[in-house]
């Protein structure tokens, strides 16, 4: 059974980078797209970056130029590195792993950033 567990949330001041790890078992890692996703109060969850089993990668325009997804099949983990960070982007920041149409999508539990003076 997959798991995914989020690392790295915290409280960081504009203009402030923070990393983000998701650690993936159960599975054939390599074999997995992987996403993060953010939610924010009020708000429905949203795409931030995916990133394919080959490595090709994918932004929403709001974080283009600031995120980098990367991933590291050796360690089985994802992260997602962000700079310039902005109070827009507050929010509870979601693990996912996808195997492709027809498989269920997992997802972790959440890791909370919080973009505050």
């Amino acid at each position: 059974q997959v798991q995914l567990v989020e690392s790295g949330g915290g409280l960081v001041q504009p203009g402030g980078s923070l990393r983000l790890s998701c650690a993936f078992s159960g599975s054939i890692f390599s074999i997995y797209a992987m996403g993060w996703y953010r939610q924010a109060p009020g708000k429905q969850r949203e795409l931030v970056a995916t990133i394919s089993s080959s490595g090709r990668t994918n932004y929403a325009d709001s974080v283009k130029g600031r995120f980098t997804i990367s991933r590291d099949n050796a360690k089985n983990t994802v992260y997602l590195q962000m700079i310039g960070l902005k109070p827009e982007d507050t929010a509870v920041y979601y693990c996912n792993a996808d195997r492709g149409a027809g498989w269920k999508l997992h997802w972790g539990q959440g890791t909370q950033v919080t973009v505050s003076s």
